[in-house]
This record gives C-alpha cells, structure tokens and sequence, in this order.
C-alpha cells in the first residue's frame, strides 16, 4: 500500500470521535495525517466535544478530550495532500467562515482529491460551493443547507450509520457511520489491507 498524506482540518469543539477515531484508524493502515485549526500552530490543542443521542430533539453536548494540532495551519497547502478530512461537530460552523478553510476546500475539490466530511462536515463544503449538482449524506440538520447550495442530502433513515460516494467526496450522517464511512473513504484513497 502507497502511503499517503492526508490533512484533517478541525476546530474547538470538533466532534471527539469524528476527529479522533478516523485520526487513529487512518494511522493504524499506515497513512500520514496531519491535524491543523486556523489559528494554531503545531503542539497546540483544540477543544472537543462529545455529542450523544439521547432521545431529544437534537443531540446533547458534553466536555469531550483534548486534541492535538500537528501542523500549523498557515502553512499547509493542498498539493501538499493526497486527501482532506472534515469532522462535524460545532467546529464546522465557524470554520466555513474563514476564507483559506474554503480555499482549501476547493483546491481539494478541483484537483478531484478524495475529501471525507461527517455530520456537520458538509457545512465546509456547502460555503466552498462544491456540492452544486452533488450528493451528499449529513447530519439531517445540515440537509436544507445542502439542497439551497444546489446539491442532494442523501438521508440516512434515522439510523446515522450510513455512507454516501460522490465521485472523490465521502460523506456520512454522524460518528454512528463511521465503520462505512472510513471504509469508503479507504476504497476511495485507494488504501489496500492486506488480510
């Protein structure tokens, strides 16, 4: 199996497990993966956030582990990766509000590299303008947004443990997913594992 650089671009109050598992899952097949947030250098943290399903309205929010940056955000450049990551949580939010986390996004996009996003994920790409005419499963909260920026939210049937291809975009509904999600993502990079 090549080796192969991907970026994860996360922010305080990323979701805990979408950051922190797929981090450890890309590591353990043998892939390179640096984490940056706007604003940070490598060796500082960002703050999580554990999200649950609680049976009310929305999900519930509790102090989740501290994440480490391993790259500083100012110098990283897309041809520099082979693959971008973007976990949901609350980080999205404001992150789509920085214009080079949207540059980013498009480079990736325009050079057709694989870019996996998961629950509020998709809001990143929403604002780069990259889902027009794209499909993509979300957070169901998330689903307006996608369909306004001219793309199609994939539902999940309540069951948030689905994953959705579109060309080099893999997306999935929440942490639930993450097995198909990092599964297709792998197949997507063009990631073998040896039995």
């Amino acid at each position: 199996m090549a080796r192969k650089n991907i970026l994860m671009l996360v922010g305080d109050f990323v979701e805990d497990y979408e950051a922190m598992v797929p981090l450890q899952m890309l590591l353990m097949v043998g892939h390179a993966v640096d984490t940056v947030c706007p604003g940070k250098k490598a060796g500082e943290t960002v703050k999580t956030a554990i999200h649950d399903f609680e049976g009310d309205q929305t999900y519930s929010e509790k102090p989740g582990h501290k994440f480490m940056i391993t790259a500083d955000f100012d110098a990283v450049a897309a041809t520099q990766y082979d693959a971008l990551v973007i976990p949901g949580g609350r980080a999205p939010e404001y992150l789509r509000l920085n214009p080079r986390v949207l540059d980013l996004t498009r480079a990736f996009n325009d050079a057709g590299k694989p870019i996996a996003a998961i629950c509020h994920g998709p809001q990143i790409l929403v604002a780069a303008g990259v889902l027009r005419g794209r499909s993509c499963s979300a957070y169901p909260a998330c689903g307006p947004d996608v369909e306004v920026a001219g793309g199609t939210w994939v539902a999940n049937n309540d069951t948030f443990s689905n994953a959705h291809i579109d060309g080099n975009l893999v997306t999935a509904p929440a942490w639930p997913a993450h097995p198909e999600w990092i599964r297709k993502f792998l197949s997507v990079l063009g990631t073998i594992i040896d039995p």
